[in-house]
């Protein structure tokens, strides 16, 4: 970059290192929007920029047409101004089968059954899932970009279009029409929103859900610099108004487009028979995991561009093309690899690391393996499913989610394995600890549980960090400001190991060198809050203090029913340790409670008969000491004596604690809404209890009608 003043420059050298500096700038531009991997640092770019812009001002006459000075850095926009389509952006019919695809094949051949020699061809691309734009170019320079908007207006985003790299300011070539608005796709890769929901967690930003919605809200910034930051995409596959036809066929016309400049996509094909059709629809779903970007299924056109005139158009959509969409919550992929997850209590989950794919509108990069037989083929009861295929790494696979369940690989495509693809082999020693994994025998049935567990109990890191986050947590013992991020940090600094340590972490810091207030996300005014927190633990109630411990199979409901049942923590020791240390069944020698059998009682005598189970609960207990749990249940109160049941989200209280009241109150809290329900208390929400409770003539009243009706507020 030269030193002189730009006043001082002479008209050729001014032009010179315009040139230069364009060029520069756009290389740049390449490597970091693009590419993501930046040549320069910002401060020499703002530099080049500066310099760009200075030359600009002083000599008009040489700014270029394709001008950089308005595509990064321009000042934000006020809001974004209409556009009227001068050719409506129509949506397109779909198809959700090959019923669909073969009707409407058989549509377009009848409407043409008069010209016997026509052989009908169509053309079949990828449906790509991102944001519709419509760009207009005038004598080769692209003047206005806009959004679908309603069909009929959209909204100018023109700024923001100039920042993505696929979208050129000029055409290439030759033989474009003098005005053409050229159509397609902005999309962000699986790639680029990957590193954007990690920038994003670093920062302490928002989470971002999927890259569809991600590239929708980056082209909608009211400055363009953030749009280009994110590093969009776009794809060319249609036009609008023209002062000419761009060709004679589909076909031609897109390939014409990358001839000017624009990307488009390879996987376009023309055929003539609804069985290559399919078949090519097949293949992309198939290929859907290895894109880097998202689609929700194949358009299909009719090729010529006379024909698609002829055919016309119905209400908002033309005659002549139609959307074959992939199953909304099934999607194809490939799974990488397969991981072994250590739980709270031991359990060994394999998890399934897939190529990313959006499936019902969510990312997904994980699948459940459930335990070893669901990955050998087989189900509990030695029956073979998915056709008995086990799974392997590198296995393409289809993944299913529905509604919120977490998603899982319900079926292998075998003609996809990879030759060398080997049969999993499941761990028998903890990943973590090294200890054995065994697999314990149902008393019951005699049959091998389906997860094999870890032995290593408190000396496995794995069980150790997760039974901290357990001890914490909300229906634990609660301590706000101890989430499961500082947990694991202060265990792999060692401050807390044991669930003692959290209740002498405040003494400890004191005489610590390094404090808590010094590190990085803490000052003195979260530290001081956090251990008022656990100070105002130290008396917990007795139901919390019991499902805190995490013994296996003692959740809440246990939990209360064991509180309610010994009243203090001293009794229900000594009933828990006389079924450990004598012999007998367990289940024998501990008290007989309604709705605990001999599977919690086992448990219950297992934690107890583990002398480091033991020890780390004696430490606890001089730092903290259970409340007596004591139910004073009001037998005057309006809900004394019936079935109540809470659905939807609670506002003002949390599921355990509204269970809690309305016992208080003498009522009967049921899980589900049956004929003998006389309340449901319905939150933000409700569903199918709602609309039970509604067929069955049940009384449905609000959270606060709730207050209302037991308090008297």
């Amino acid at each position: 970059m030269s030193q002189a003043e730009v006043e001082n420059l002479s008209e050729d050298a001014a032009r010179s290192e315009l040139n230069t500096l364009h060029e520069r700038l756009q290389a740049a531009d390449t490597a970091y929007f693009q590419n993501d991997a930046p040549e320069i640092s910002d401060a020499e770019y703002d530099a080049l920029k500066r310099r760009y812009l200075a030359l600009e001002a002083a000599f008009p006459e040489l700014a270029r047409p394709d001008s950089l000075s308005s595509k990064v850095g321009a000042a934000p926009s006020e809001g974004f101004a209409k556009v009227r389509h001068g050719i409506p952006m129509l949506s397109l019919s779909n198809a959700f089968d090959d019923g669909d695809v073969a009707e409407f094949i058989q549509r377009g051949r009848k409407f043409f059954d008069k010209e016997k020699d026509l052989e009908l061809a169509f053309t079949a691309e990828p449906k790509i899932d991102g944001l519709s734009a419509s760009l207009r170019y005038e004598n080769g320079m692209f003047v206005r970009g806009a959004t679908r908007g309603d069909g009929t207006v959209g909204e100018d985003i023109t700024e923001n279009l100039k920042t993505i790299g696929d979208i050129p300011n000029r055409l290439k070539g030759s033989g474009w029409p003098e005005v053409i608005e050229i159509r397609g796709e902005v999309y962000m890769t699986h790639e680029e929103f990957r590193r954007l929901k990690e920038r994003s967690a670093a920062e302490g930003g928002q989470d971002y859900v999927n890259p569809r919605n991600t590239a929708a809200g980056s082209l909608r910034q009211k400055d363009p610099s953030v749009t280009a930051r994110r590093n969009l995409k776009f794809f060319a596959y249609a036009w609008g108004e023209t002062s000419a036809a761009p060709a004679e066929t589909q076909y031609e016309a897109v390939q014409r487009f990358a001839e000017w400049g624009f990307v488009v996509n390879p996987l376009m094909i023309r055929a003539t028979s609804i069985e290559t059709l399919l078949e090519h629809y097949r293949e992309i779903e198939q290929q859907r995991a290895t894109l880097g970007y998202d689609i929700d299924g194949v358009v299909y056109k009719v090729d010529r561009l006379d024909l698609q005139q002829r055919w016309g158009f119905v209400a908002r959509a033309p005659r002549w093309a139609i959307a074959h969409k992939f199953p909304a919550e099934q999607a194809t992929t490939i799974l990488d690899r397969i991981d072994i997850q250590v739980g709270r209590t031991g359990t060994l989950t394999p998890v399934a690391r897939l190529q990313p794919v959006t499936v019902g509108g969510v990312v997904v990069e994980n699948a459940t393996l459930h335990n070893e037989d669901y990955i050998a083929g087989r189900d509990g009861n030695g029956q073979p499913i998915r056709d008995g295929f086990d799974i392997r790494e590198g296995d393409t696979v289809i993944v299913q989610r529905a509604g919120d369940v977490i998603p899982q690989i319900v079926a292998v495509i075998p003609e996809k394995r990879p030759i060398d693809a080997k049969p999993y082999v499941f761990p028998h020693l903890c990943p973590e600890c090294g200890s054995e994994a065994v697999r314990e025998v149902n008393e019951k049935t005699g049959k091998l549980d389906a997860r094999r567990r870890c032995t290593g109990e408190l000396v496995c890191p794995a069980q150790a960090v997760e039974r901290l986050k357990h001890f914490v947590s909300r229906d634990a013992l609660d301590i706000d400001g101890l989430g499961d991020k500082q947990v694991t940090a202060f265990y792999q600094e060692g401050r807390i190991v044991h669930p003692a340590d959290i209740f002498t972490l405040k003494e400890r810091d004191a005489r610590a060198l390094k404090k808590l207030k010094d590190l990085e996300g803490w000052g003195e005014t979260s530290v001081r809050k956090l251990f008022d927190a656990i100070d105002a633990r130290r008396t917990p109630e007795l139901d919390r203090f019991i499902f805190s411990l995490g013994i296996r199979h003692v959740g809440e409901t246990t939990a209360t029913l064991l509180a309610r049942t010994f009243g203090s923590f001293a009794q229900f020791r000594d009933a828990a340790e006389h079924a450990a240390h004598h012999e007998g069944k367990p289940s024998e020698l501990f008290p007989s409670i309604n709705g605990i059998g001999d599977t919690v009682t086992n448990a219950i005598a297992d934690f107890f008969r583990n002398e480091r189970n033991v020890s780390a609960l004696d430490d606890l207990l001089q730092q903290l000491t259970p409340q007596d749990y004591a139910v004073e249940i009001s037998t005057e109160s309006p809900v004394s004596g019936k079935t109540v049941v809470f659905t939807g989200t609670l506002e003002r209280m949390t599921r355990s604690e509204a269970k809690g009241m309305a016992e208080r109150y003498g009522a009967k809290v049921a899980g589900s809404v049956s004929g003998s329900t006389d309340i449901l208390i319905a939150g933000p929400g409700a569903g199918s209890k709602l609309k039970k409770a509604e067929e069955l003539g049940v009384e449905v009243i609000s959270e606060d009608d709730w207050f209302a009706l037991v308090e008297g507020e």
